[in-house]
C-alpha cells in the first residue's frame, strides 16, 4: 500500500505530513510520561515488521499479492504510541534507503499504514475484545486471535479507503472514486485476512512463551522463556525472514499496484490500466523529493543498483532490519523512552 508521489498533490501530501506529525508528537508525549522501558521490544519488533513486509504472499485467483502492515502486531506488543513510532521507523527507512513509497507521500503512507493499525485497530477492536465484557466468555487465546484478525481486516480496509480518498482529493481524474474503491477494498480485505492470521500466529507464540509481553492479557504464572531468550528468538526469525524467506516472496503486484495497473502479463485484468511509466500528477515538490530519494536509496527496490542478483534481496532484508532496529533505539534514547529503573512488566 506504499503510495508513490505521483498519486498525491503537494497540498494533500503536506496535509498528511502534518496529520502524521501530530500523531507522532502525541505518541512521544505519552511515552515520555510512561514508566515502562520500551527499548528492547520496540527495536526487535520494528525490525521484525520490516522483514515481514518484504514477504509478499499471493492472493489466489487475482494476480495480486500482499504483505503485512504490522500496526496491529506492534500495538499488541508495544501499545499504540510506541507502535506508531516503530511504524514510522519502518516506513522511513523503506522510503529513504530502499525507494519503497514516495518521499513526498511518506506522510500519507504513515497515516494509511500506521495510524489505523496502531490507534483505530487497537482502541476500537483489539482492546475492547481483549478487555471488554462482550467477549469475556471466550478463552483468552480465542479473544487474541479474534482481536488481531478483525483488527487487521478493519485497518487494511481503512488504509485502502484512505488511498482512494487521497487520490480523489488530489484531483487524479483517471482514478474515479467508485471504480477505484471497488478494486481497492476487496483485494485489501483478502490481504488483511492473511495478515490477521500471520499476526495471530506470531502473537500466539509469544503468548505461550511469555504472555506478559502482550498488551491487555491476564497475568502469567510461569514463563517458558526469559525476556532475553524470546527477544533472541524474534531476532533470529527477523534475520531468517529478511535474509532468506524474502527470496521466495511473490513477485506479483501488491494490492495498490494491482488496482492501478492490473496484471495483464499473467492473464489477469488491467484494472485501472494506468501507464506505469506515466500516470498521476507531477509537481516540482515531487521532483525534488525524488531527487533526494534517489541520492539516498542505496538498495532501491531491495536490490543492488543495476544488479538483479538474489543476494541484493538478502542483504536488503538483513541491513534494513538492522537499520530499523537502530532507528527505534535512537528514538527511545533520544526522546527519553528508555527508563533504566523502569517498571516494564516483562523485565
Amino acid at each position: 500500500m506504499h503510495m508513490a508521489d505521483a498519486l498525491l498533490s503537494p497540498t494533500v501530501a503536506t496535509t498528511m505530513y502534518v496529520a502524521s506529525a501530530g500523531i507522532a508528537g502525541l505518541s512521544i508525549h505519552q511515552l515520555q510520561k510512561s514508566e515502562e522501558d520500551k527499548l528492547p521490544i520496540m527495536a526487535v519488533s520494528a525490525a521484525l515488521v520490516f522483514a515481514g513486509q518484504m514477504i509478499n504472499y499471493t492472493i489466489p485467483g487475482t494476480g495480486s499479492s500482499g504483505h503485512i502492515c504490522g500496526g496491529i502486531l506492534l500495538s499488541a506488543l508495544l501499545g499504540p504510541y510506541a507502535a506508531f513510532l516503530s511504524m514510522i521507523s519502518v516506513l522511513l527507512i523503506q522510503c529513504l534507503f530502499f525507494a519503497d513509497g514516495g518521499l513526498m507521500a511518506l506522510g500519507a503512507n504513515i497515516w494509511n499504514m500506521a495510524f489505523y493499525g496502531c490507534f483505530v485497530g487497537y482502541f476500537l477492536i483489539y482492546r475492547p475484545i481483549m478487555k471488554g465484557r462482550v467477549f469475556s466468555s471466550l478463552s483468552e487465546r480465542i479473544r487474541l486471535i479474534l482481536a488481531v484478525v478483525l483488527g487487521s481486516i478493519l485497518t487494511l480496509q481503512l488504509g485502502a479507503f484512505s488511498v482512494v480518498i487521497e487520490t480523489t482529493l488530489s484531483g487524479i481524474t483517471e482514478l474515479p472514486f467508485g471504480l477505484f474503491a471497488g478494486l481497492m477494498q476487496p483485494i485489501h480485505l483478502a490481504i488483511g485476512l492473511v495478515e490477521g492470521l500471520i499476526t495471530a500466529a506470531i502473537l500466539l507464540f509469544v503468548y505461550e512463551t511469555r504472555k506478559e509481553l502482550i498488551m491487555d492479557v491476564g497475568p502469567s504464572t510461569t514463563a517458558k522463556l526469559s525476556l532475553k531468550q524470546i527477544l533472541s528468538v524474534l531476532v533470529i526469525i527477523t534475520f531468517v525472514t529478511g535474509g532468506l524467506f524474502s527470496l521466495y516472496a511473490s513477485a506479483k503486484p501488491d494490492g495498490l499496484e494491482w488496482a492501478l495497473f492490473g496484471n495483464k502479463d499473467e492473464g489477469y485484468s488491467e484494472n485501472m490500466a494506468l501507464d506505469e511509466e506515466n500516470y498521476g500528477i507531477s509537481s516540482s515538490l515531487a521532483d525534488n523529493a525524488a531527487k533526494v530519494q534517489e541520492s539516498m536509496s542505496f538498495l532501491p527496490d531491495y536490490a543492488f543498483k543495476d544488479n538483479d542478483a538474489a543476494l541484493g534481496t538478502s542483504v536488503s532484508g538483513i541491513v534494513g532490519s538492522s537499520i530499523v532496529a537502530l532507528v527505534a533505539i535512537l528514538f527511545s534514547l533520544g526522546f527519553g523512552f528508555y527508563k533504566k529503573k523502569g517498571a516494564h512488566k516483562a523485565a
